[in-house]
């Protein structure tokens, strides 16, 4: 009888280690619970975070957004990640007409790749390992006639495992913001062009308005003498021959003063190519785009000044940026 007892009392109620281990299974499952309930910014980094890449309205004409996306491509970085902690970014990167990290782009818009090859473990990509291709695409894509939509990707392939990583958008909004700087600086440049263009009418119309004010004013002809005034009046001098000719009246101080004045006007806004020649670029920046190559001798205009380059405009009308040192003042 005391044996049953001693069953049905063990039966009823579990040992110690058994009961704990009962309670902990139910603490991990609430636990459980109450993580998966969480959002998804509140758990640990997850894959739908990465790949998402960046789409972007920008308000300037599609011409002006591909052309310094193409400059972008060719200045041979990639930001927004690096190899090595002392990196800023990833060097030695040259534009593509095509990739395979990428599938082919079927969709309209102009599209430009920048690769870089043997790129080692680059930060900023989902479980990235090892040596492999780091390849950002960028979409170009009209929307009217003021604004184009731009679309930045990024993703690493292993050369070994042939894994795909894709970035966590690092990359695609640093070298956004590189694009958003260069195109702020060509509407400056515009703006300043603008404003230059202003004031050389204001300047002109300054130097023309003192030469037309030195025109002698028509006087009215005195009123005709009349009675004994006619009689007291003195003889008329004798003309002058008709094949005399007067002197010719040299030029006033005040004209002098005016045409040395536009001489240092046209000092200040005019520069001459240095030898052996420099080229004219889309942007001031040292990867921008050469328009075109100007001799040395080349008379250009000023139209922009910043502490390293000039904004200038050449006879044929083109406007570009040339480097401060490679200008100097007309002889």
């Amino acid at each position: 009888m005391f044996v049953v007892i001693l069953e049905s009392h063990a039966e009823a109620r579990p040992p110690c280690w058994q009961r704990s281990a009962a309670m902990l299974w139910k603490i991990g499952f609430i636990l459980t619970f109450f993580l998966a309930a969480l959002p998804l910014p509140a758990r640990e980094k997850d894959a739908i975070q990465y790949g998402m890449g960046l789409v972007v309205n920008v308000p300037f004409p599609e011409a002006e957004v591909a052309q310094v996306v193409q400059d972008v491509v060719q200045n041979g970085i990639i930001r927004g990640t690096k190899e090595y902690n002392k990196d800023e970014y990833v060097s030695d990167a040259a534009p593509v007409p095509s990739t395979r990290v990428f599938p082919r782009w079927t969709e309209d818009g102009k599209v430009f790749y920048k690769v870089r090859l043997k790129a080692l473990d680059p930060r900023n990509f989902k479980d990235s390992g090892d040596v492999g291709t780091l390849a950002v695409r960028y979409v170009v894509k009209a929307q009217g006639d003021k604004n184009t939509v731009l679309r930045i990707d990024a993703r690493f392939v292993e050369d070994f495992r042939k894994s795909s990583h894709p970035s966590n958008g690092s990359v695609e909004s640093a070298e956004y913001k590189d694009i958003h700087d260069r195109l702020d600086a060509i509407e400056s440049m515009k703006a300043q062009t603008v404003e230059a263009q202003r004031e050389k009418q204001e300047q002109s119309a300054k130097i023309e308005k003192p030469v037309l004010s030195d025109e002698t004013p028509a006087t009215a002809p005195p009123p005709a003498p009349t009675g004994r005034a006619i009689a007291d009046a003195p003889p008329p001098p004798n003309p002058a021959p008709a094949n005399e000719v007067p002197p010719s009246k040299e030029a006033t101080p005040a004209v002098q003063t005016l045409e040395q004045h536009l001489q240092d006007l046209r000092r200040q806004v005019q520069r001459v190519v240095k030898a052996p020649g420099a080229p004219l670029q889309s942007a001031p920046f040292h990867t921008a785009t050469t328009l075109q190559s100007l001799p040395a001798g080349t008379e250009v205009l000023i139209v922009v000044s910043t502490p390293y380059w000039l904004g200038v405009e050449t006879h044929e009308g083109q406007h570009g940026w040339i480097m401060r040192d490679q200008l100097e003042q007309v002889p």
